[in-house]
């Protein structure tokens, strides 16, 4: 397993229903709003209202876009896992059964999206909380195919990627929170934090529609803080 996300899934219990002793990166099974979001390594936090001014604003532009123009799924440590394996393995709330070529079976899995228990690794997506298309119209249609690479499997952030339902991110596909949210409303404020953590490690920009319905979230979430590491 990737070293941060090994250190995610073993920071705190997975079932922990607090986030008073754990920050909000690591626990990834409680649907609820969290008192921090962070990623490794982050010096202090902002509330989610300062870090949603902290966007910067644009047009955007799908001009060129292709998914495959970021590479999914790789094994950056060449531990027999890649990307999408990792984030199952550290996510999981009961372990699954490693196979093969880390081939999984059994295991547990709450999606915050939803609130839903999940028993079948294979009835999970693994989302970029800021979708490939979204990345690319937001400033990521400029970075070199490298970087698009490492923004797609990036197991550094700990919230950058989660493993959700398939119905709901099938459903939110390469929305952003202006046209989408979670069905479950108590997801809102810990998705809000993880959008705009994501959109500002990767230096990402806004546009002003998007901004207005975070700054709607935000107004809703008080005491949700984000911190964030900038992407190498």
């Amino acid at each position: 397993m990737h070293p941060l996300r090994r250190a995610a899934a073993f920071a705190c219990p997975v079932l922990l229903l607090t986030v008073a002793a754990c920050s909000a990166d690591s626990l990834r099974t409680d649907p609820k709003p969290p008192e921090k979001v962070s990623a490794p390594s982050a010096p202090g936090g902002l509330a989610l209202a300062k870090a949603v001014d902290q966007l910067k604003i644009s047009r955007e532009s799908r001009s060129g876009y292709d998914r495959d123009k970021f590479k999914l799924w790789v094994d950056a440590d060449r531990d027999g896992c890649d990307a999408r394996q990792e984030v199952l393995l550290a996510e999981a709330v009961k372990a699954p059964r490693q196979g093969k070529g880390c081939k999984l079976s059994g295991g547990q899995w709450k999606s915050y999206y939803d609130g839903k228990t999940v028993n079948d690794p294979s009835k999970l997506d693994i989302d970029h909380v800021v979708p490939l298309a979204e990345a690319w119209d937001s400033g990521a249609s400029k970075w070199s195919a490298k970087r698009r690479e490492a923004y797609a499997n990036d197991l550094d952030a700990e919230r950058g990627l989660v493993a959700v339902s398939s119905g709901p991110n099938r459903a939110k596909g390469d929305k952003d929170p202006a046209e989408w949210l979670p069905p479950a409303e108590a997801a809102y404020c810990i998705y809000a934090a993880d959008w705009v953590s994501t959109k500002l490690r990767w230096n990402l920009s806004a546009d002003t529609a998007e901004r207005a319905a975070l700054r709607k979230l935000a107004a809703g979430c008080p005491k949700t803080t984000v911190t964030f590491t900038p992407a190498p």
